[in-house]
C-alpha cells in the first residue's frame, strides 16, 4: 500500500487552508503527494508548504510558471527554499526561461540546506484534446534541453515521454475514477490506466475530494489499483 501511495497525489483544490489540512489529515492513509493549485497558493500562500509536509506528504505547488526567465528564476528561487518536491513551469516559455527556473529551483534549495525539488515542464494541458503531436514532442525536447526533471502530461502522452526521455518523470494530471464526471478534462483515464501506461505520480482531486465520503472514496481508489500491488 505505501508504495502504491507514493505514485498518488490529491489534488487539494480548495480555497481554504483549514479545510485542506483537514482533508489531507483524511487522506493522508491514500496518498504520497499533496498538489497545491493555484487557488490554495492564492488563498495561503507559502504557508501550504509546511502545512502539509508535517504530514508526511511531498508537496507539489501547480504553479505553472511562465514568464520572462529573470522571473521565472527569482521566483523558483523562493520556491526551492520552501521545501516542496516538486515544481511546475510551462514548456511552452522556451529552454530559457525553464532552465532559469530549473537553476533557481537549486540555488534556492541549496541555500536553505534543502535537496533542490524536480522541475516539471507542463507540455500540454489535459483540457487540449486537438494539439498535434509535433507539439508534444517539442515540449519534451524542450524540457530536457533546460535540464528539467520531468513532465507533467496526460497519461495518453506518458509513453511519448519515456520514449524521448526514459529518466523524465512523468507527473499525470486528469485522472478519475470509472464513471465519475469527466468535467473540463478533455484526455482524462482512469488511476490503473495512467500507472500502467508509466505514470509516476497520477494526481487525482474531485472524485476523491468532492465525494460525499473522501475516505470511502480513496479506500475504493485503492481496490482499484489491487492488481497493480
Amino acid at each position: 500500500m505505501a508504495d502504491i501511495r507514493d505514485s498518488l497525489a490529491v489534488a487539494l483544490d480548495v480555497d481554504d487552508l483549514v479545510v485542506a489540512k483537514r482533508l489531507a489529515k483524511q487522506l493522508r492513509p491514500y496518498f504520497g503527494v499533496a498538489k497545491v493549485g493555484l487557488e490554495l497558493y492564492s488563498a495561503a500562500g507559502p504557508d501550504v508548504v509546511p502545512a502539509f509536509a508535517e504530514l508526511g506528504y511531498r508537496v507539489f505547488l501547480d504553479l505553472k510558471f511562465h514568464d520572462i526567465p529573470t522571473t521565472v528564476g527569482r521566483a523558483a528561487r523562493v520556491i526551492g527554499a520552501l521545501g516542496a518536491q516538486f515544481l511546475n513551469m510551462h514548456a511552452a516559455g522556451g529552454v530559457d526561461m525553464l532552465r532559469a527556473g530549473v537553476d533557481g529551483l537549486a540555488a534556492g534549495a541549496a541555500a536553505a540546506g534543502l535537496t533542490p525539488p524536480t522541475a516539471l515542464g507542463v507540455t500540454i494541458l489535459t483540457s487540449e484534446v486537438n494539439a498535434p503531436r509535433d507539439l508534444m514532442v517539442e515540449r519534451i525536447e524542450t524540457t530536457l534541453k533546460a535540464g528539467c526533471g520531468g513532465v507533467v502530461c496526460a497519461a495518453s502522452d506518458v509513453a511519448t515521454v519515456k520514449a524521448i526521455g526514459p529518466d523524465l518523470f512523468a507527473m499525470v494530471p486528469g485522472v478519475r475514477m470509472e464513471g465519475d464526471p469527466l468535467n473540463d478534462q478533455g484526455r482524462p483515464a482512469t488511476p490503473a490506466a495512467a500507472l500502467a501506461a508509466g505514470a509516476d505520480v497520477v494526481i487525482l482531486g474531485r472524485s476523491v475530494t468532492a465525494a460525499a465520503d473522501p475516505v470511502e472514496a480513496a479506500a475504493r481508489l485503492m481496490e482499484s489499483l489491487e492488481p497493480a500491488r
